[in-house]
């Protein structure tokens, strides 16, 4: 097979020294070095030194001038900044590094966290939903949130108002991570912020995000692929059409977890996107004992794109023709990376580092996913 011909670089070796850390956290907080990037330059260069070394000439033959990485003093403040509000950094590797994520393509290089992360050792389910959730929606949450709870998972959210934060006061007794869109340090929405405390203490809370940094639009899909990736199954409790929840189910369906919906009133529009998660084959949900006979029963596993292969450590250089190639294949509207690689009839590994370079570029962007989109 034509994959076996692709040498397989060795495993991300974590960081052991206090230096090797702030190396980490400087290639990760570098511009336009994202997840993929960075496990990428990793498994070409070997190290985070070696590839912040490299980076400067990686840029300028993608075009871009006077690159520079993230300062070491940067790196060093953020350190501080965790340790003085006593959160920990979790790095790609390391025991407390949850093992649910590391089979993703994009699994977050480096994770803060504040609370318990012996959570993040157990079994997870990911409950989500709309922000302006109905009555009977939050209702319908807190008793999943609830008896999920107590039948031994921890539930995981996205900290948002609505059906977010109400799975969240359900299952403080027995277990919930929150995972953020911004830095650790910020409370989004401000009307969150006892629940935000309450969660530190008696549970979880995570994000890969630098500290201090308030949430974006763009951090929320982001976001998302953290809450499916840690999750056995992801339920949705109200969506509407287009909305965040569903960015998190079809990140689910793309990381091979179930994904069930509880269903509700056709007039309803918060009911949408639940409705047409079960027309296309979700897990219907009246009860939590729905939601653990579905987890109990053998099931064939949802198809998802499988994780990219490791990509050849090979150098980038600017290659005009390729780079016109890919970017005449893309467009505004994201597609698979794997879609992109059949289109252009090449292997993965071929490919990677033009993809790293037009990244740094800032000619394409990477959505959750593994999904590639044009700038225009």
């Amino acid at each position: 097979m034509a994959s076996d011909l692709l040498s397989t670089p060795p495993p991300l070796a974590p960081p052991r020294r206090q230096g090797e850390i702030a190396s980490w956290l400087r290639l990760i907080r570098s511009r336009r070095v994202g997840p993929t990037t960075f496990h990428r330059l990793m498994a070409e260069h070997g190290s985070a030194d070696a590839a912040l070394d490299a980076l400067p000439a990686i840029a300028e033959a993608a075009g871009v001038q006077r690159y520079l990485v993230c300062p070491l003093e940067v790196a060093e403040r953020e350190l501080e900044a965790g340790a003085q509000i006593g959160a920990r950094l979790l790095c790609f590797g390391t025991p407390d590094y949850p093992r649910a994520l590391m089979d993703l393509p994009d699994a977050p290089p480096v994770l803060w966290a504040l609370g318990d992360t012996s959570l993040l050792h157990r079994p997870c389910i990911g409950l989500v939903g709309a922000r302006n959730a109905s009555s009977l929606g939050s209702r319908m949450a807190q008793s999943l949130a609830a008896k999920l709870g107590e039948a031994g998972h921890v539930i995981v959210s996205g900290l948002a108002r609505g059906i977010d934060a109400a799975a969240h006061i359900a299952a403080l007794e027995t277990g919930t991570i929150a995972v953020q869109a911004g830095g650790l340090d910020t409370v989004y929405p401000k009307e969150n912020m006892t629940l935000h405390e309450q969660i530190a203490i008696r549970g979880l809370r995570l994000s890969e995000r630098a500290l201090g940094l308030q949430p974006q639009a763009r951090d929320f899909p982001r976001r998302n692929r953290i809450i499916s990736g840690l999750s056995q199954a992801l339920v949705v409790v109200e969506a509407a059409a287009k909305s965040g929840s569903l960015i998190t189910a079809r990140n689910a369906l793309d990381q091979g977890r179930d994904v069930m919906a509880v269903p509700g009133h056709p007039f309803d529009a918060r009911a949408a996107g639940c409705n047409m998660l079960i027309r296309d084959g979700a897990q219907l949900v009246r009860s939590a004992r729905d939601v653990i006979e579905a987890l109990e029963r053998p099931s064939t596993p949802v198809a998802a794109p499988s994780p990219a292969a490791p990509p050849r450590a090979t150098p980038v250089h600017s290659h005009g023709p390729a780079h016109a190639e890919i970017l005449g294949l893309l467009g505004p509207t994201p597609i698979p990376e794997d879609q992109l690689i059949r289109d252009l009839k090449a292997t993965a590994g071929a490919v990677a580092p033009h993809l790293t370079a037009l990244e740094l570029e800032g000619k394409i962007t990477r959505d959750a996913g593994g999904m590639l989109s044009r700038v225009v």
